[in-house]
């Protein structure tokens, strides 16, 4: 627990440190933070807030640094963002809802445009709801199953049979599907069709299985992606200048996306801005970056996440406005239906 006096201090040298870039000495925070203490007791606080590890000192200055953890502790509890003055000079993003993709390029250039670091937008999670399914005979024991989603997207996945099903057969068992289970999740249709398995025709039952399987793994082909735009504000960042596997470390995760898309997936499940600090945990992998990230919802549900990548070093505040108001923008754009 730090008292009023410390809090404040960490919150100057904090906030300094953002804003100069430049280790925080006593007495500059005795100038910025107005309080009327000596120097002495200035550092003693300092020596204080470096013991519980909030702050540390390079071996170059007698300056202070915040660490992860004084980060956290300041975006925690002294951090307050407005993002309502900032919505009067947000571009729309209503787009018309037949554009989906439009409205998440234009979100990532956005994020990337209004906070010079990095923007990345989750494309809209699909469902695996189908709407409509339909067979078809391409050769002996070869047959083409057609998924239609509620949205009208269409997957194709051919089906290499036991039997060799006519045609006639081949509409029976669609008929089946679509009378008894359009309009449920994909995994719900494998797990009820096992319970009634004994109430068709074995063969039918097992053109129906591999049918589900095969079009739940289409859909997943179609997963989620992950749009990226402002990779190379980075280069402009002094907080690469001098360490570049930090940067190169930093590329390879925009690269490779499994670990960002693990990232912007787990921060989808918590309400409201996230911040995540690297160097606190493995959530961030690379040391020198923080991202700030908050879901968005398409008519109430969650079905993506957006946010912004940047320095640890960041202007938290002005992230989280952007990033909150960004969401709320995309949010009303998809839902516009």
């Amino acid at each position: 627990m730090l008292d009023d006096r410390a809090k404040l201090l960490l919150k100057t040298l904090v906030d300094r440190y953002i804003a100069d870039g430049q280790p925080v000495g006593s007495r500059t925070l005795s100038q910025t933070a107005g309080l009327e203490l000596s120097p002495a007791t200035i550092r003693n606080v300092m020596a204080d807030l470096e013991n519980l590890g909030l702050i540390a000192s390079p071996h170059t200055s007698a300056g202070r640094i915040p660490t992860a953890r004084g980060y956290r502790l300041f975006v925690d509890t002294m951090l307050t963002a407005d993002p309502a003055h900032l919505s009067v000079s947000m571009p729309t993003l209503a787009l018309p809802p037949e554009q989906p993709q439009k409205v998440i390029a234009n979100a990532a250039n956005m994020l990337s445009s209004l906070s010079q670091f990095v923007g990345v937008v989750m494309s809209p999670r699909r469902g695996s709801v189908f709407r409509h399914i339909e067979f078809l005979r391409l050769s002996e024991k070869r047959v083409l199953v057609i998924i239609v989603s509620p949205e009208g997207d269409v997957q194709n996945r051919v089906l290499f049979t036991e039997t060799d099903f006519d045609q006639s057969q081949l509409v029976e068992a669609a008929n089946y599907l679509n009378a008894h289970y359009s309009g449920l999740a994909l995994e719900q249709v494998s797990v009820r069709l096992k319970d009634e398995v004994e109430s068709l025709r074995s063969e039918i039952a097992a053109l129906m299985q591999a049918a589900i399987a095969a079009s739940t793994e289409a859909m997943h082909e179609h997963e989620q992606d992950v749009v990226i735009a402002g990779e190379r504000n980075l280069l402009s960042v002094s907080d690469f200048s001098t360490d570049m596997s930090q940067l190169r470390r930093a590329f390879d995760l925009f690269e490779q996306k499994t670990t960002l898309m693990r990232l912007l997936d787990e921060s989808s499940q918590a309400a409201g801005v996230h911040i995540y600090i690297g160097g606190e945990s493995q959530v961030v992998p690379v040391e020198e970056l923080s991202v700030v990230s908050a879901p968005y919802s398409v008519d109430g549900t969650v079905v993506g996440t957006l946010g912004v990548i940047g320095p640890v070093r960041m202007p938290y505040q002005r992230m989280v406005e952007i990033v909150d108001i960004t969401s709320r923008l995309v949010s009303n754009a998809l839902s516009q239906r």
